[in-house]
């Protein structure tokens, strides 16, 4: 994987970019962050996602928020759960490596799809930032209220299967 220090850089196409993060809840989302170069750790976690945008949202929603990552290893440091716990925000429980469970999943699916049918595709790091933005203020809401009114479902085949792979 190569890291993009220069935001003219040439996107290929082939690359991911796989430091965003993006929140999604009934009837709303946050922006789409997207870290500029270098890897993700806990401290920067909480710096640029769970202060800015999770402690937010948790003081608007009150008592009734509950936080659901993916948990990638940066969302399980002692630092993120030590501030999660501080701000008194609750951690859902969910089980590693469930992607078909989770709807952030379908969504970063969605924008890929998006990006994949664009006429003109992004060829430099910035393109694709503008792009993926873009994709993600025009993405319908219904299809993230949907996504996640679908999780009661999506459980419950899973458990039906014995927790092997579901049609999602």
């Amino acid at each position: 994987m190569k890291i993009f220090y220069e935001t003219d850089d040439i996107y290929t196409g082939v690359q991911k970019l796989r430091t965003r993060e993006g929140g999604i809840m009934l009837v709303s989302r946050t922006d789409l962050h997207i870290f500029d170069a270098g890897s993700v750790n806990g401290t920067r976690y909480c710096n640029e996602i769970l202060l800015p945008y999770v402690r937010l949202f948790r003081g608007v929603m009150g008592l009734q928020f509950l936080y659901m990552d993916d948990n990638a290893p940066c969302h399980c440091t002692v630092a993120a759960e030590q501030l999660l716990e501080s701000e008194d925000i609750e951690r859902m429980d969910w089980p590693a490596q469930s992607l078909d469970l989770n709807p952030i999943e379908h969504v970063w699916d969605f924008l890929g799809r998006r990006l994949a049918a664009r006429t003109l595709p992004p060829v430099t790091i910035r393109e694709l930032r503008l792009a993926l933005q873009d994709e993600w203020a025009a993405m319908p809401q219904q299809l993230i209220d949907t996504l996640i009114l679908s999780m009661g479902r999506r459980c419950e085949t899973c458990l039906a299967v014995r927790g092997d792979h579901i049609p999602y």
